[in-house]
């Protein structure tokens, strides 16, 4: 039995165990209660009859033959002994069948008759003042009609007889709580042998996550309740830490290879120049070749960087500002102006008439413009034609920017916002880019909970983002000037 099992089960054991003492104790008490208040109800029951029987069978005369015949038969459907007493004490007539009675002729303390009187009634555990030899239960009552008390009738009942039947009450009692307990046991130790496997497969597969080995999985047994919700959990924790563990081994890959390659180049190069392996006539041409590698480094690292800020502060609240999405289009624009006309691009640009107030982080979304902008003037073919749009639609700002020009292949498309991932057209014209862009403005929209879709066929690559719009000062929706592509 391991650990888990055993705790589990003892810890279950002992709950049921403190739950059947709680109920025994509160059962042998009430038990007792129950036994003795229904003993002593019967008595007063029978003396109550006795009395009525008394006072008007008999006419007043207690000893009557019949009375005692009557008290001889309600003792032996009772099990209570029963004797009549005259006003002074005198007991005139019993239920023993015996005609030489003990207890006939004998009289009752005047205390206990005393008590009757004034009370109405006598109820205690008593020996009637060695009327009895043991002590009993005894209840009196008093017989009486229009002319007074004409005597007193008692019941009483062996006190040993009494706890008999208590005792049969409890040792049924005792009987049937092993045997639920016994059950419960059972059940207990069942239960916790299930859970215990599922606890040890869960503790052997985070001892396995500790040292990097995530391929485990918890069997969940197509279970519904708490523990099924948990194991659910667990593997779902497990598929994340994998995903995460694989994301992590593919950067530093990533990161690895996009670093070895231009340092590589760099120290051939470098070491080249200097024993004297490359000419001297060509060693401006090579350390043209490192500077480039160097500004590759370099944009590498600013990349990386960006990508730090935007997950601490891009979609900050603080940085959130109200800002004309117009403006920021044509600014970034202005800047690729050089890049267009070396390329014979046409820039097709369609804005709406009325002021498109946007509320983001105007840096962020500025990134956004500029990755998308550089990838399709790198992209488009020379000569053709680059395409932004503007419009509101559904109360959403749509930004479109699209070139023409060799298309992405199909089944890059899901990946194209992965980090570090080229495509094989970027792979052979990118020759600087380090695979950061793309996945940049991914993870800013996803921080400003925007959407971002992009297609790529018959020559066109477009990509389409969003962007909250800001309350409108302004009637209508404007005119629409592009159409989306999903």
């Amino acid at each position: 039995m391991n650990s888990i099992y055993f705790k589990n089960f003892m810890a279950t054991a002992s709950v049921v165990l403190a739950s059947f003492l709680m109920l025994g104790m509160a059962f042998v008490f009430m038990g007792r209660y129950f036994v003795i208040s229904d003993a002593r109800s019967n008595m007063e029951a029978n003396a109550e009859e006795i009395s009525r029987a008394a006072t008007s069978l008999s006419g007043g005369r207690l000893d009557d033959w019949d009375m005692r015949m009557t008290l001889s038969m309600l003792s032996q459907g009772t099990g209570n002994h029963i004797f009549l007493c005259d006003a002074q004490g005198y007991v005139v007539s019993c239920s023993d069948m015996n005609l030489a009675c003990e207890h006939m002729g004998r009289q009752v303390p005047a205390s206990y008759r005393e008590t009757i009187r004034l009370e109405g009634q006598l109820r205690q555990m008593t020996t009637l003042a060695d009327f009895y030899r043991e002590s009993r239960m005894v209840v009196g009552r008093p017989i009486q009609d229009d002319r007074g008390v004409l005597g007193y009738v008692f019941v009483s009942k062996d006190a040993t007889d009494i706890m008999s039947a208590y005792g049969t009450f409890v040792y049924v009692f005792f009987l049937t709580s092993i045997a639920v307990l016994s059950i419960a046991m059972i059940i207990s130790l069942l239960f916790s042998k299930v859970m215990a496997k599922h606890l040890d497969e869960m503790a052997i597969a985070a001892r396995k996550y500790s040292h990097g080995d995530f391929s485990m999985r918890v069997s969940t047994d197509d279970r519904t309740d708490e523990m099924g919700a948990l194991m659910d959990s667990f593997n779902a924790m497990a598929d994340a830490l994998e995903k995460s563990e694989r994301t992590r081994q593919d950067f530093i890959a990533n990161v690895s290879h996009e670093l070895k390659t231009p340092m590589t180049t760099i120290a051939g190069f470098a070491e080249g120049i200097l024993d004297g392996t490359i000419p001297r006539e060509d060693e401006d041409k090579y350390l043209a070749v490192i500077a480039d590698e160097t500004r590759r480094l370099s944009r590498l690292v600013r990349e990386m960087l960006d990508m730090s800020r935007m997950q601490e502060g891009y979609a900050d609240p603080k940085n959130m500002t109200d800002f004309n999405l117009n403006e920021t289009v044509i600014t970034t624009l202005f800047s690729f102006e050089t890049r267009a006309e070396e390329k014979k691009l046409e820039v097709d640009l369609k804005l709406p008439e009325d002021t498109l107030m946007v509320r983001a982080n105007q840096d962020a979304i500025h990134r956004v413009l500029y990755n998308l902008l550089d990838n399709a003037v790198k992209f488009a073919a020379p000569g053709s034609v680059l395409s932004v749009a503007i419009w509101k639609q559904q109360g959403k700002a749509y930004v479109s920017v699209a070139d023409r020009g060799e298309t992405i292949p199909p089944e890059d498309l899901p990946m194209i916002f992965d980090r570090f991932h080229k495509s094989d057209r970027s792979r052979s014209l990118d020759r600087d880019g380090v695979g950061l862009g793309l996945y940049l403005v991914k993870s800013i929209l996803d921080a400003h909970d925007e959407d971002i879709a992009v297609t790529s066929r018959d020559g066109v690559t477009k990509f389409v983002f969003t962007l909250k719009l800001t309350p409108p000062k302004s009637k209508g929706e404007g005119r629409r000037a592009g159409e989306v592509r999903k």
